[in-house]
């Protein structure tokens, strides 16, 4: 569940303080007070994860000197000022200096509330912003993100690592819904330009003069094009089978002025869904082999084995927290009909499933086995054409099983054996054969 934003009140007024406090408290926020400036500061560190309110007048450090020091240590921190009578042309001051807004005495309780909601869901905003550059930031991080055992998916981390050390461009192609943005990303990241920009324009999403503007020629609004924006970086064009003849043109034109090394990396994203067709077929064939210097082929869902049990749990938990739910548990017949869906949206189209799974679980109703009819308009469980022995759909079910109970007792090994009845030499031999570390699963 989402954690409520806190809210430091900064008053040398007691009673200021904690009627303050007490209000929104009430409105459902965690609130800290302080009664100096001085104090304050020395719990209000960048990325505070809320929003302050502080009084102007105060002794000491008063309200504008905090400000600017707050201001000092984290720019995007809303403060609302709570300024006296005739105190606005202050109020106006501290605006200029960077307050998020101000409230004249006596205020409104329901002005004090409506402020802190907007100061914090701009606050939640920033705060979301920032994980989010650090984890695209974060090569780690970002190969933690594809999960999974199989031998595609060991090929695929491969192919990233390696990769993302060479310097020519790439071109990345497979099926809807399988992760191409988010390896373009993580090639970014394990790479020499991590530290660089990275800039994403889909191609699709412009008509051919905007695009050919957004790309190559400054904006009428004196934005730079995203070749420049780039520069230094990795510029990744989705959709570059939407690319235009004249876009191609300057596209080419750009990468062979641009030398080797590059200047700018290009990742490209071929989402071409044309039946017997290929990204080599639509794009110019000097401007093709330019990108496809470097190739990277994600695999279909359908391709990865046990790894769509693995995401399958991982997503459905990570639903059943955020719906404050139990995750549905994973029938053997479930997770073979699971293991033989052709998955046409792959792993979109698992995230779909799994959270209408937790959705069904929580209401007490429903199956995965009637999602996965009712997903792919059939009036039975849908199969693959690629059979597996049974031996391999066992051993996927009994990986689950471990792996899920495990994730349940958060690595008791005493509370997994009495549940899953399995003597204590049995169970680590199992772990062992499926690669399960016990580590993985404490609290």
């Amino acid at each position: 569940m989402v954690k409520p934003m806190k809210i430091a009140i900064v008053d040398d007024e007691r009673d200021m303080r904690q009627s303050i406090s007490q209000w929104l408290a009430l409105s459902g926020y965690e609130t800290e007070t302080f009664a100096s400036a001085e104090d304050a500061l020395k719990g209000l560190e960048q990325d505070y994860p809320g929003v302050v309110v502080s009084d102007i007048k105060m002794p000491g450090m008063d309200g504008m000197q905090f400000l600017k020091r707050l201001m000092a240590v984290d720019s995007a921190l809303p403060v609302i000022m709570i300024t006296g009578h005739g105190d606005v042309p202050m109020a106006v001051e501290a605006m200029r200096v960077g307050a998020f807004d101000f409230l004249e005495k006596p205020f409104n309780p329901d002005r004090m509330s409506e402020l802190a909601k907007k100061a914090t869901k701009a606050r939640r905003l920033t705060l979301d912003n920032r994980a989010l550059r650090r984890e695209l930031s974060d090569g780690g991080a970002l190969m933690k993100k594809l999960i999974g055992v199989s031998p595609a998916m060991e090929r695929l981390k491969e192919d990233i690592l390696d990769l993302g050390q060479a310097d020519g461009h790439v071109l990345i192609d497979g099926e809807t819904g399988t992760g191409k943005t988010l390896v373009a990303h993580a090639l970014h990241a394990v790479g020499a330009r991590a530290s660089k920009r990275f800039v994403i324009v889909s191609c699709s999403a412009f008509e051919e003069n905007a695009l050919i503007e957004r790309l190559f020629e400054p904006g009428s609004d004196g934005s730079i094009p995203a070749i420049e924006e780039a520069r230094g970086g990795t510029l990744v064009l989705e959709d570059i089978e939407s690319l235009s003849d004249a876009a191609q043109a300057r596209l080419l034109q750009v990468i062979n002025e641009q030398g080797s090394p590059a200047e700018t990396r290009i990742v490209a994203i071929s989402n071409l869904q044309e039946q017997g067709r290929t990204c080599e077929d639509v794009l110019r064939g000097d401007l093709f082999y330019r990108l496809a210097a470097l190739r990277i082929t994600v695999p279909p869902l359908r391709k990865r084995g046990e790894d769509i049990l693995t995401l399958f749990t991982r997503l459905s938990d990570q639903f059943a927290e955020e719906y404050g739910c139990d995750a549905p548990q994973v029938s053997a017949q479930e997770a073979a009909q699971l293991l033989q869906a052709p998955w046409p949206g792959n792993v979109r189209q698992l995230i779909n499933i799994a959270e209408r799974a937790v959705l069904q679980n929580r209401r007490g109703s429903g199956s995965i086995t009637s999602l996965l009819m009712a997903d792919t308009d059939q009036i039975a469980p849908v199969m693959t054409t690629e059979g597996k022995p049974l031996k391999e759909y066992v051993e996927a079910f009994e990986r689950m099983l471990i792996d899920n109970t495990m994730r349940r007792h958060k690595g008791s090994i005493v509370s997994v054996m009495e549940e899953l009845c399995l003597p204590r030499r049995t169970l680590n031999e199992k772990m062992a054969k499926y690669g399960l570390q016990r580590s993985d699963y404490l609290a």
